[in-house]
């Protein structure tokens, strides 16, 4: 063989090779995306029993067409605590399995036919046609889904292509003798297992092995006694893709890595020991026939279908062998309590972004439940202060910060990845909402110091201030299931009645200071007790309006909006009448008790009733007792009868005042338009 065929055939082994490679990983690709991360999900879920486990297994990966990549998958849900490792262990004897399909798909090659319909059946007929579809849909549609197509099409024909690449530059050592004594060394059983194992584990893929060997079939003799040790060795050096993988990972996951490569190695070693043993003393002629690239792909999924199958019920020894590799110790425990929920924030489910999202928006729903729990605790300590509750708040404040900080860098990392347009509007929402459950948390922890203050200072409210504050405690409680189950459920619905409420919220936060003056200038209170009503307040205020940004966030960005403030400002301009019944109906169900003497006393009239009111007050203006009535009572009031010739005549004078102040205002300006046209 000149320098020059030696060349050629070196260049077309390792281009058909790159090709076969990148053409896997492409389709590998499309396919994942275009299970849109239900593939993981579904993996988590289906995997308490073993049978199912492992039939899932084995669909997973002819999906995916790669071991490696269900097995790494694998490694991701355990290293996140979503799978155990007895759950685990049965969907990596199924991979095993299910890695047996590619060889299959590849042996399609093998079809030779004078029929014409029989040999389109044949890869090389079809890809091209393939391919083309594929670039269509790849690069003309803008659909994700149609484009995930595309990448799938586009990676099955180069895959294809590289096949035969392979098989074309290998085709002239057919005849060559040379080589055929360097494939015979492969027959040794030693020799051909190591080519099979190190082959692999460079290449990082065993159907890239299988794939090589199949290719030399088509063009060269491969006898079953060189093709059988190194598809052998190819299951064990594929174990190092899961290992790489699991570096790192948590314990849980290095365990995961060790099951797969344990089980392979008991599988390949049982096998190489007992079929040799019986060939030594059987001499199976079979060994020294040519095996064909269906033969190659047989051998592969004989080895498996009877291997795997017979572990699942043994599969236990796998886990407990693992677990004695890496034991479990005081440490591990403490911080797998501590870290749950963040663990599903595993830097493996990058690769398929819209997993690693929904994983996202899960640990930011716990984030939610946290702070939520952190409310609940805080807000009892205000009349019946507990020092352990107390500990408790703070310590949930501790885990929503950890839980932003993590949070917000894995979305970013998710957001360096190319995402569909609705992936991309749910990102956003994540990414706006963890500042908002962070700083509801931290509002939280302040009610908790603000109870642990009142509690060393031995002060306590009023049985009136109480009692208001309950309401004002109720309306914020209200507020926060209302924006944290719309993020949950993404109902938009729901969405739009939190703003209503905030406003009302913001009022009360006004009445109940005003109220506390009231008190204090009859010395009814205390100037220190203010000062805690007003932190309160101030508090509870916050938390309201960050269940705002919340609410809005949902709503504009559904709508591709994006400036809140001016989104807010817009709606309470607009007051629609969906809104002002809304309003309405949380100024009714959080009304604070009515004063004593009702109006009667200047001072516990708001200044600005008359002009946020302005219906109700022309109502009372009203000579319909039953419609005065309806609207007192709305107000707060029982009746007419209740009102004074004093009060009467303030909102008379009120009312008086903003028709003039109206009317003053539309004189001036038809002046100046008359002004400007002379």
């Amino acid at each position: 063989m000149s320098s020059m065929d030696l060349f050629s055939l070196i260049a077309g082994l390792l281009g058909g090779l790159a090709l076969f490679l990148y053409g896997m990983n492409v389709m590998s690709g499309g396919l994942t995306k275009a299970a849109g991360g239900k593939l993981e999900a579904a993996l988590s879920k289906v995997t308490s029993h073993p049978i199912i486990a492992y039939l899932f297994g084995v669909g997973v990966t002819a999906l995916v067409q790669s071991s490696s990549a269900s097995t790494v998958m694998v490694v991701g849900l355990v290293n996140s605590s979503i799978m155990t490792l007895k759950e685990a262990v049965n969907v990596i004897l199924g991979a095993n399995l299910g890695t047996t399909f590619t060889a299959w798909l590849l042996s399609l090659n093998a079809i030779s036919s004078d029929n014409f319909f029989i040999n389109l059946l044949k890869p090389t007929s079809f890809t091209p046609f393939l391919a083309i579809i594929g670039i269509v849909l790849y690069m003309f549609s803008k659909s994700d889904r149609k484009n995930n197509i595309g990448l799938i099409l586009i990676g099955f024909s180069v895959l294809m292509f590289g096949m035969s690449m392979m098989s074309d530059a290998v085709s002239p050592l057919k005849n060559d003798e040379g080589f055929q004594n360097v494939l015979m060394t492969f027959s040794n059983p030693f020799i051909g297992f190591l080519v099979g194992v190190f082959f692999t584990m460079v290449i990082q893929s065993s159907a890239g092995t299988i794939g090589i060997m199949q290719a030399l079939a088509a063009s060269v003799h491969i006898t079953y006694s060189v093709a059988l040790p190194v598809v052998v060795g190819a299951e064990v050096g594929t174990c190092i893709t899961a290992i790489l993988s699991s570096f790192g990972a948590n314990k849980n996951g290095k365990r995961t890595a060790l099951m797969h490569l344990y089980f392979n190695i008991i599988k390949a070693g049982t096998f190489m020991i007992v079929f040799y043993i019986l060939h030594t003393a059987l001499d199976f002629a079979f060994m020294h026939e040519v095996a064909g690239m269906v033969g190659i792909a047989s051998i592969h999924t004989l080895i498996n279908l009877v291997a795997t199958p017979l572990m699942v019920p043994f599969s236990g020894l796998l886990v407990k062998m693992a677990y004695a590799t890496i034991p479990i110790d005081d440490k591990e425990r403490e911080e797998q309590e501590e870290m749950q929920g963040i663990t599903k924030l595993d830097p493996r489910f990058l690769s398929n972004p819209p997993f690693a999202l929904e994983q996202s928006k899960q640990v930011a729903m716990d984030m939610a439940e946290f702070a939520r729990e952190g409310l609940e605790k805080a807000i009892p300590l205000l009349e019946n202060y507990d020092a352990e509750a107390a500990d408790e708040v703070r310590r949930l404040e501790e885990k929503v910060d950890r839980y932003e900080d993590q949070l917000g860098t894995y979305l970013m990392q998710i957001n360096n990845h190319h995402l569909a347009e609705t992936d991309s509007r749910l990102l956003s929402i994540i990414l706006h909402c963890i500042t908002d459950f962070e700083r509801i948390s931290d509002h939280t922890l302040n009610i908790a110091q603000v109870a642990r203050n009142m509690n060393d200072k031995k002060e306590h409210f009023s049985s009136k201030a109480s009692e208001e504050i309950r309401i004002f405690s109720n309306a914020v409680k209200e507020i926060v299931d209302l924006a944290f189950t719309s993020f949950q459920n993404q109902d938009l619905k729901l969405a739009k009645s939190v703003e209503p409420l905030e406003e009302v919220i913001d009022g009360l936060n006004m009445e109940v200071k005003r109220r506390h003056v009231r008190r204090l200038r009859k010395g009814k209170c205390t100037i220190d007790m203010g000062f805690s009503l007003s932190e309160l307040g101030t508090d509870y205020e916050r938390i309201a309006d960050h269940c705002s940004n919340i609410a809005v966030c949902l709503l504009e960005v559904s709508e591709g909006l994006f400036d809140t403030h001016e989104y807010i400002e817009h709606l309470k301009e607009e007051k629609n009448q969906e809104f002002e019944i809304a309003v309405d109906l949380y100024e009714r169900k959080y009304r604070l008790p009515a004063m004593k003497k009702g109006f009667e006393e200047e001072e516990e009239i708001d200044p600005s009733f008359a002009e946020n009111h302005e219906t109700i007050v022309n109502i009372m203006n009203s000579d319909d007792k039953e419609i005065i009535d309806e609207a007192l009572e709305a107000a707060g009031v029982k009746g007419a009868e209740n009102l004074t010739e004093k009060v009467k005549e303030k909102v008379k004078d009120k009312v008086k005042k903003n028709k003039d102040k109206k009317d003053k205002d539309k004189k001036d300006k038809k002046d100046k338009s008359k002004k400007d046209k002379d």
